[in-house]
């Protein structure tokens, strides 16, 4: 697979939490072209610590960031009731699409880790009812993932790093010097830097130059996709449905999507319902 316009490498951002530090986050992603997506907590829009109605609608939604659900009232599913960890999800899904006209179909997981990793059998019964509510990813918190990996499993998806790690800059020079087209022909897949964190962080630690920091050293960048979770999540799945004959020949693009592939050293494209032959 490779990104779309050909690119090996992509980049995306998820904050959580929706305070009112957002806004700052917000305006200087903006101003370096980076996307995000805002996971929101229901009950906090409109509260005192929380953001606008109007500034979601015009400034995250407005300026192509993503609003992914954080829970009703933040609860950690891996300790609640399946009925109360449904009804944190449901609720706080139906308030956001209600609100602003969307179909929501993401998360980060509130509160506490949940992977499969770190909780098994917990993250199994809780993937049952995320499916089931129509849930397609959830962010975890917990591991790293230094290799820019796609998961598998995107309802584990575990990100790059959070921005207080020590090591970060370290990640992205990794990352940046990456050049995926050179590396063994099994290695290169296309990678992804996922960053999150929470946006008060940096006004907890004075460090918000920590952020143009960052922003500086990925944007810009013209062998990187700039995009949402979703965004990520949709092109992905539609490469994976692809159609192959049974000798790789012939391949058939059943979605909406044009898709990029590297195919034995050579770029190729496949428009939306396009068959072609190699």
């Amino acid at each position: 697979m490779r990104w779309p316009n050909g690119l090996t490498k992509a980049l995306t951002l998820s904050y959580d939490d929706g305070a009112k530090s957002d806004a700052r986050l917000c305006e200087t992603l903006n101003k370096y072209g980076i996307k995000c997506t805002f996971n929101l907590i229901a009950s906090r829009v409109e509260s005192e610590e929380g953001l606008t109605k109007e500034f979601i609608r015009n400034e995250l939604l407005g300026k192509g960031h993503e609003v992914a659900t954080h829970g009703d009232w933040h609860r950690g599913l891996d300790v609640a009731r399946s009925i109360e960890g449904i009804q944190d999800v449901l609720n706080c899904r139906l308030y956001l699409e209600k609100e602003f006209g969307l179909i929501i179909r993401g998360m980060a997981f509130p509160d506490r880790t949940v992977n499969k990793t770190i909780v098994p059998i917990a993250y199994e019964r809780i993937k049952q009812f995320l499916e089931e509510l129509e849930i397609v990813y959830a962010r975890t918190t917990g591991g790293y993932n230094d290799n820019f990996e796609l998961p598998e499993d995107f309802l584990n998806w575990v990100p790059t790093a959070h921005h207080k790690i020590p090591q970060l800059m370290e990640y992205i020079d990794k990352f940046l010097d990456m050049k995926v087209d050179s590396l063994y022909i099994s290695q290169r897949t296309p990678r992804l830097f996922y960053l999150w964190g929470h946006a008060f962080e940096f006004d907890n630690d004075k460090n918000w130059d920590l952020l143009d920091r960052i922003c500086e050293k990925l944007s810009g960048k013209d062998d990187i996709y700039y995009a949402t979770n979703i965004e990520i999540y949709d092109y992905v799945t539609a490469y994976r449905s692809l159609v192959y004959s049974a000798d790789g020949r012939t391949i058939y693009n059943p979605t909406l999507k044009t898709l990029w592939f590297d195919r034995d050293g050579m770029l190729c494209k496949l428009e939306s319902g396009e068959t072609k032959q190699f």
